[in-house]
This record gives structure tokens, C-alpha cells and sequence, in this order.
């Protein structure tokens, strides 16, 4: 695992400037076109719209009608959806591995997915930040109030959720730095998740335990998801940012296997090429994300101040890190076995 834990960066919303690649150009067709976008929990409001930009766009341009259909839960029990047969046109996924073990296991995309797109294939970014009730009852301003005596954290299952391997390995990271090292961090993390009662199978269903059925007393979860329930929930919450995060990375791939065997390549590439257009980009900050553009990005500083965050990078990369800790009876299964016997 790793240690030596120093700052990696200052997440100001964005990496350096993206240029959007060139969208390809529709090919005209007659019959109505249907995409299937394999994506994880938080994204559903996101792709209610860029859905509808995307097919807009591509009947200006010649392609005639297209519906992107959506299904949506845990990343992981996504991307086991898709090697169990589920036929993806596109995956938009909450993390890497989740896309590398499809690869691995179907051989429906090469290996080198990534290199495909711009900026390893994530148009956007988030973090993860702490989501409190209205007033901050319990005070909780970084990572250490939470396991404090009578705090109730909400989190979902990092064996089934890509959103809760980060909120794990966020949590460990700052406890690596902050507390010195990975033993401490062991043991701050497994205390952790002994404050956590229900581990819930996705980000969104965390989100509704806290929220609307009155779980807990502090909600682990992505920024755009924190965004998201304060807008739908008036001032009933209070978003906390962490003094050190870990820079969430969801990337995007074409499923090579169906597009070929359905004959929606073009549209399915046209498809995740107009995440990075400033259309897209735009609907993407709207949406709570961190966008990929510099440009549309400064027209949302506010929203999206500067924080301190490492990278999976710390842990070794995705492979490392499932290995260390999501693998069966890796860290993760140890710990939690630990914290659930007091």
C-alpha cells in the first residue's frame, strides 16, 4: 500500500484546459437509432440532459432521430451487468477498474480504452465532500469528527458502488496524511465504518437513506451528489468540504463488441465525443460536475473552489488499489469485519 502521503494538487475544478475532439459526422439514415448508456448512480440528471443536447445535435447534423436509453445503479454491479451480457453501447462509469475488468473479462474493448478520448477518457471530475443536516448539529468539519462518539456517517458498499471506493479511499488517504501512515489509517478507516449502520448498494440510495428517510447524521458522497440533494431539498443540508479529498476521475468508454454487432458506432462515438464539446461542457457544470473545460469552468468558480486532493495514484493506481483493498478478503472485507464486531 502506499505511504509517504504529501499533496498532490489543488483540485480547482479541472485539470488544464481540454479541447473538445472533433464530434464525427452523422451518417444519414432513415430508421430511428437507439444507444444504451451503461452508467452509475449519480449521473441521472446529467444524462436527462445531455441526452437530449446529443440528439438535437446529431439530427442537426444529419443523423436523423436517436434515443439514448439509460440504466443506471453501483458502478460494480453496473459493469457486472455488462460482462454478464448487458449489451452497452457506451459505459459511463464511476472508475476505471470498473471499465479494465469488462475488458479483462468480455474482450469487448481493448485494454487501452483510455487512450482513446481526451484526458484518459473523463470528460468530467468530482471529489468527495460531506453532506450535514441544516445548522451542523453534530459540528463536523473534516474527516476526524466522524467517528466521534453519538455521529452517524451514511455510506454506500465499496463492493458494490464506485462512488463508495472513493469516499474509502478518500477517507484512508486523508488518514494516511493527516494521522501518519497506513497502519493509522487502518485503524481510523475501520473505526470509520463502524459509525456507518447500512451500507447501501449505491451512491443514490445513500443519498435517499439520508435524506428523505432521516438516516444518520452526516452523508459521505460525491460533490455533484451534494449539490444535487441541497437544489431538490431547499436548506435542509449543509455541504462540508474536507481539508484533503481525493480527485475523482469517472471515465466513459465505447463497448466496441455491441456498436459493431448493431451498427452504432459512429453514433456511439459521435455520442461520448460530445461530453468534451462546450455544449456539453456546460450542461456538465450545470449538473454539479466538474467540467474538463478551463472556459466553462471560470464561469463557475464559485461553485467549485479550490481544494487539496491526492490522486488514485497514491494507492499505486486502480489495479493496486483493488487488489489492497476490494478484492475478496482484502483490506476492505478485514476492516469491516472489525468494525461490524465492535
Amino acid at each position: 500500500m502506499a505511504s509517504g502521503w504529501t499533496k498532490r494538487g489543488v483540485l480547482a475544478g479541472a485539470a488544464a484546459g481540454v479541447a473538445a475532439p472533433a464530434v464525427l459526422r452523422a451518417q444519414p439514415r432513415r430508421e430511428p437509432l437507439t444507444l444504451l448508456n451503461v452508467s452509475y448512480d449519480p449521473t441521472r440528471e446529467l444524462y436527462d440532459d445531455v441526452n437530449r443536447a446529443f440528439a438535437a445535435d446529431w439530427a442537426r447534423r444529419g443523423g436523423g432521430p436517436v434515443t439514448v436509453r439509460m440504466s443506471h445503479g453501483g458502478s460494480g454491479k453496473q459493469a457486472r451487468s455488462v460482462i454478464d451480457g448487458l449489451e452497452a453501447d457506451v459505459v459511463t462509469l464511476a472508475l476505471a477498474d470498473d471499465i479494465d475488468e469488462i475488458a479483462a473479462r468480455t474482450r469487448a474493448l481493448p485494454a487501452a480504452w483510455q487512450s482513446r478520448l481526451p484526458a484518459n477518457s473523463t470528460p468530467y471530475l468530482s471529489t468527495i465532500v460531506l453532506l450535514v443536516r441544516a445548522g451542523n448539529p453534530k459540528r463536523i468539519r473534516d474527516w476526524g469528527d466522524l467517528v466521534r462518539p453519538g455521529v452517524e456517517a451514511v455510506a454506500p458498499n465499496p463492493k458494490t458502488s464506485g462512488g463508495a471506493r472513493w469516499i474509502y479511499l478518500a477517507a484512508w488517504g486523508w488518514a494516511a496524511k493527516r494521522l501518519g501512515g497506513d497502519a493509522r489509517a487502518r485503524d481510523f478507516v475501520t473505526e470509520l465504518y463502524g459509525h456507518v449502520p447500512v451500507l447501501d448498494t449505491g451512491a443514490r440510495g445513500s443519498t435517499t437513506s439520508f435524506a428523505k428517510r432521516n438516516v444518520g447524521d452526516v452523508l459521505l458522497t460525491w460533490e455533484n451528489e451534494a449539490f444535487l440533494t441541497q437544489r431538490e431539498l431547499g436548506g435542509q443540508f449543509e455541504l462540508v468540504r474536507p481539508s484533503l479529498s481525493i480527485l475523482a476521475e469517472p471515465p466513459v468508454a465505447l463497448v466496441d463488441r455491441t456498436v459493431d454487432r448493431r451498427g452504432t458506432r459512429a453514433a456511439a462515438e459521435a455520442y461520448l465525443r460530445f461530453l468534451y464539446s462546450p455544449a456539453a461542457q456546460a450542461l456538465i457544470a450545470e449538473n454539479f460536475y466538474r467540467p474538463r473545460s478551463a472556459a466553462v469552468l471560470a464561469r463557475h468558480r464559485e461553485r467549485f473552489p479550490n481544494m487539496e486532493v491526492f490522486t488514485i495514484g497514491n494507492f499505486g493506481g486502480w489495479t493496486a488499489a483493488h487488489r489492497a483493498h476490494f478484492a475478496e478478503g482484502a483490506a476492505f472485507d478485514r476492516l469491516l469485519a472489525r468494525a461490524r464486531r465492535g
